[in-house]
């Protein structure tokens, strides 16, 4: 899923596997369909864990970073006992946004189990307004990070 206002750069991804809980699924012992986006956001934890751009440490900076925009396309079930595993990629984008897609694979009989992405926004922390370019710490992890 390759969004208009991304560029061309280097993708940053992490990747973390995981047990699917009984409290997961549904009825019919399937992961339950809003579980994903909790699967979406552990993926973020993860990638902000590897690369160094944590949730904490955006809003020590004063912002927040709210997801504007999210998508999920569900391919084939994950049942409760199986493993996962989810890929998170940064898409680097033009607009002062956070991009990012993942992928859900079921370690049980490697098929993808779902495909989707998010998009996040800077908005200033006090007076929630929204940040229209890059904030320089942002731009500065960019550049550490390889991706500017």
């Amino acid at each position: 899923m390759r969004n208009e206002n991304s560029c061309t750069v280097k993708e940053l991804i992490a990747e973390l596997e995981f047990d699917i809980r009984f409290s997961e699924t549904d009825a019919m012992g399937v992961v339950w369909h809003g579980n994903y986006l909790k699967y979406f956001e552990d993926g973020r934890e993860a990638f902000a864990k590897k690369h160094g751009m944590s949730y904490l440490e955006i809003h020590s900076y004063q912002y927040f970073v709210p997801i504007v925009k999210s998508e999920i396309n569900h391919k084939s079930p994950i049942y409760y006992g199986q493993r996962a595993k989810i890929i998170t990629k940064m898409i680097p984008s033009k607009a002062a946004k956070i991009i990012f897609e993942y992928e859900i694979i079921n370690l049980s009989t490697q098929l993808i189990s779902a495909k989707g992405s998010t998009t996040q926004v800077f908005l200033r922390e006090k007076s929630r307004e929204l940040e229209l370019q890059f904030p320089t710490f942002y731009l500065d992890w960019e550049k550490k990070v390889g991706i500017k």
